[in-house]
């Protein structure tokens, strides 16, 4: 879609905020990143469905909450990233009774207002979410966890969006799930002349798509126990409070950079191949956690990538552990 075509999508009576040549650095929690061809912050859900309709169907679209697992190469983004935290914000108590409760969030909510939400209305079971900084959407994408939480332990259904803009309704059977990944089955990725779709309205579990990366979470019904109030709050505040103590917040990060292989951390790996404190450029991997990668002020998202892939060859030649990333990394170099 060229800068002519974008301009025509606003002028046909979409209500979002369409930016051309939008800095990333902002929009990313490590604060690096060249620029996005074309920015989208769309007014509502209802909005969202009919910017997507509007693209062509060759628009590379990336959708992007927070950026707190996300690194966007200094050449920077082609084609069209969406904001979904400007919009996708509600957040209810949707279901009560038969001492469970089910908790309604968009997928523009951060984790910790999920965290403190539940706890309000006396729920258990979504503490976890506040270590988690990015968003429900993120956290649905990459089955995000910590502290013995995941995000699929507690969802009881889910919402995506599709490139025509239909709605579909799904079940965590739906997806093959595992630590850190999230896919959608091979059944719900038939071509679309197998199954229906639908344009954005009232949802439909049945319908099918042509690839998993064009359907994207909307939002997630999160089904929790009841509990105690006051206890969850507590639990909240501790965990805060250890990620304070043993993560690097004062500096821009992504989080975990790796996945933990199985039996092992991979904080500890990192370490033992003595690069804590290691520098490029204006990143380090950080002396106070080594899974994490900071920002020391004046860093290029070429700095972070080289770190990685730094941290990945030591691990690989001294261990003969393959390391998994739990950052994205896309753009342009």
């Amino acid at each position: 879609m060229n800068m002519a075509e974008g301009d025509n999508l606003i002028a046909s009576g979409l209500r979002g905020e369409v930016r051309k040549r939008e800095p990333m650095t902002p929009h990313t929690s490590w604060r690096v990143g060249g620029l996005a061809d074309r920015t989208y912050r769309p007014a509502d859900l209802a909005d969202l469905a009919a910017f997507l309709r509007a693209l062509p169907a060759d628009e590379p679209v990336h959708m992007v909450g927070l950026g707190s697992n996300l690194l966007v190469r200094d050449g920077g983004l082609r084609g069209t990233v969406i904001f979904t935290h400007w919009a996708l914000r509600e957040l209810r108590l949707e279901r009560t009774g038969n001492g469970h409760g089910e908790i309604y969030a968009e997928a523009g909510v951060a984790g910790p207002k999920v965290a403190r939400f539940a706890a309000l209305h006396g729920y258990a079971g979504a503490e976890f979410l506040a270590g988690i900084p990015g968003t429900v959407g993120g956290a649905l994408a990459m089955n995000a966890g910590c502290y013995g939480g995941e995000t699929w332990e507690i969802v009881a259904r889910v919402q995506t969006i599709d490139r025509t803009g239909a709605l579909h309704e799904r079940e965590p059977a739906d997806y093959e799930i595992d630590y850190r990944h999230v896919r959608l089955k091979e059944e719900g990725r038939r071509q679309k002349a197998e199954g229906g779709r639908q344009k954005a309205g009232p949802s439909h579990p049945s319908s099918f798509i042509l690839h998993p990366s064009e359907e994207w979470f909307i939002a997630a019904s999160f089904r929790l126990a009841r509990g105690n109030g006051e206890t969850s709050r507590r639990k909240i505040t501790e965990l805060l409070q250890r990620r304070i103590t043993t993560q690097p917040l004062s500096q821009p990060n992504a989080g975990s950079v790796f996945r933990n292989p199985r039996g092992d951390y991979a904080a500890r790996l990192i370490e033992a191949c003595g690069l804590k404190g290691h520098v490029v450029g204006g990143a380090t991997i950080s002396a106070k956690h080594a899974n994490f990668i900071v920002n020391l002020g004046h860093a290029r998202a070429s700095d972070v990538e080289a770190l990685i892939e730094l941290a990945e060859r030591a691990v690989r030649e001294k261990f003969g552990i393959v390391l998994e990333r739990e950052v994205r990394i896309v753009g342009d170099q």
